[in-house]
């Protein structure tokens, strides 16, 4: 009889401890995801294209900016690396769309003559 009230003791904390991590890794509405470095994180995702001085545009790959590891980008940062871009003589103008993931939710974000815009 003891071990079956262990099994069923182990069985009720197993399942309560699933329960709560199913729970603690599901969205809310407006929230992406709920796990702590998420909630608290800000990552900028954006397309760029970079206008030369002749007129040439391309793609702008701003994480080629960042320090090695390096993978949260938010809105500060990027506005520091276009001004890096833009200052440096490397492009003219710098324009771009993307979105903002934050605690808050997700919402639009431009980039329109090197400047972040939300």
């Amino acid at each position: 009889m003891r071990e079956s009230v262990l099994s069923a003791a182990q069985i009720v904390i197993t399942l309560a401890l699933v329960a709560w991590m199913i729970t603690g890794f599901t969205s809310l509405p407006g929230r992406w995801l709920r796990w702590k470095m998420f909630c608290r994180a800000t990552f900028t995702i954006v397309t760029l294209t970079g206008t030369t001085k002749d007129g040439h545009a391309e793609q702008v790959n701003v994480y080629d900016h960042l320090s090695p590891g390096s993978f949260i980008l938010g809105p500060p940062q990027l506005q520091a690396i276009l001004d890096h871009l833009t200052a440096s003589g490397r492009y003219d103008r710098i324009d771009g769309t993307g979105r903002v993931l934050t605690v808050r939710g997700e919402q639009p974000a431009k980039v329109v003559a090197g400047r972040v815009v939300l």
